[in-house]
């Protein structure tokens, strides 16, 4: 798992690795049922602490992108409730177009941006 953090970003490092895991599996690099690395595998891999990463998989099982098995640690089990999903994005994409507004970016161009991101996670949905 090819894991990217900017540790000169501003952004949280347990929230960096929380997007990528999205990521993967948005892009199909990471599958329903696939085990995470342990923690401490994770953590010595991208040269993070273990707690960053502690906090990263309950972000992620929280928000119901990971299940937390005792014998097989954290596997990718995306049973996000559908209606919940969809009003998360609402909220966001409300802030999202707002900015866009502000900044006189046309609708077209924001959809020309949405079927651009799609195009990289496969073009499905």
């Amino acid at each position: 798992m090819i894991i990217e953090i900017d540790f000169n970003s501003d952004e949280a490092l347990y929230m960096q690795l929380r997007n990528q895991i999205i990521l993967g599996i948005a892009t199909s690099r990471l599958r329903e049922g696939q085990q995470l690395p342990s923690v401490r595998q994770l953590a010595d891999d991208i040269g993070i602490n273990m707690h960053t990463v502690n906090k990263a998989y309950t972000v992620l099982k929280q928000e119901g992108y990971v299940k937390v098995d005792r014998r097989r640690g954290a596997v990718i089990a995306v049973d996000v409730d559908r209606m919940h999903a969809v009003e998360e994005l609402r909220k966001d994409l409300q802030v999202i177009l707002a900015k866009s507004s502000c900044r006189n970016i046309s609708r077209e161009e924001v959809h020309a941006l949405i079927d651009e991101i799609y195009e990289d996670y496969g073009g499905h949905y």
